[in-house]
């Protein structure tokens, strides 16, 4: 997976590109990790991404708590497959999705 960063002020743009598993996961929780410090708005661009795991999942939850704590979290351009995971487990009514 690739991950492009762009921050603007206080918002933080990473697009993913690739697949969100768990050989992954944990290079996004990396950059999460040390990227929000000061971080308002956090959007996640899944335009180029083709799948999310269980393990994509728990980074994308973990990042959606901290968000609440200090701003906002939004996903954009969601492919129908991630939409449907997202429908399936609940995060659909828990994350802001465009």
């Amino acid at each position: 997976m690739e991950i492009v960063k762009m921050l603007e002020g206080a918002t933080l743009t990473l697009s993913l590109e690739g697949r969100l598993d768990t050989v992954t996961a944990p290079s996004l929780q990396a950059e999460l990790e040390n990227a929000l410090d000061d971080v308002k708005t956090l959007v996640l661009d899944f335009a180029k991404l083709d799948y999310v795991s269980s393990a994509g999942l728990r980074i994308i939850l973990a990042a959606q708590k901290k968000m609440n704590s200090q701003g906002n979290m939004i996903i954009r351009n969601v492919n129908e497959t991630i939409m449907e995971v997202f429908d399936i487990t609940g995060f659909a009514s828990i994350l802001t999705v465009e």
